[in-house]
């Protein structure tokens, strides 16, 4: 199946045509720059993943983040990362994300760390401030939607 795709996706390129899913356009502007996300993002094609609502209380060597704010979101994100992984996708094929913060005083930060992590193509977000999650020492949840594109096989 991967050839078949790869195929599909040269003879795209090849008729000029824009039907793979690789290419993603960003509507930006500059305020949703500076906040670590886009207005829009727009696919064609591609797999979509639906992802669950995730946390990170505890980092890959088993250490406790209660308290650890940074340290939940990076671990979060690497947890993202090895999940769309297993997909066939990466943290870059996030288009939309729902970031929920038990503390207002996050989000900030977490505008800062998501700059770190992703860099300048940002996914849709929304931000939301809640009393608590389902595991009481998580500060951050994340859920989201990624759209992985046509690649060819390595």
């Amino acid at each position: 199946m991967a050839r078949a795709l790869f195929a599909t996706g040269v003879l795209a390129a090849a008729i000029g045509c824009a039907c793979v899913a690789e290419a993603k356009d960003y509507l930006t502007d500059p305020r949703a720059q500076a906040r670590g996300y886009s207005d829009a993002v727009i696919t064609e094609g591609g797999k979509m993943v639906w992802l669950a609502g995730q946390t990170a209380t505890v980092d890959d060597a088993g250490k406790s983040l209660a308290g650890d704010f940074d340290g939940q979101v990076r671990q979060l994100f690497r947890n993202l990362d090895r999940t769309l992984q297993k997909a066939g996708g990466r943290l870059s094929d996030i288009v939309q994300m729902t970031v929920f913060i038990t503390d207002v005083r996050y989000g900030d930060r977490f505008t800062k760390l998501r700059h770190d992590i992703l860099k300048d193509q940002f996914p849709g977000s929304a931000m939301i401030t809640i009393s608590g999650l389902a595991a009481p020492a998580a500060k951050i949840e994340i859920q989201g939607y990624a759209v992985i594109g046509d690649r060819p096989a390595k």
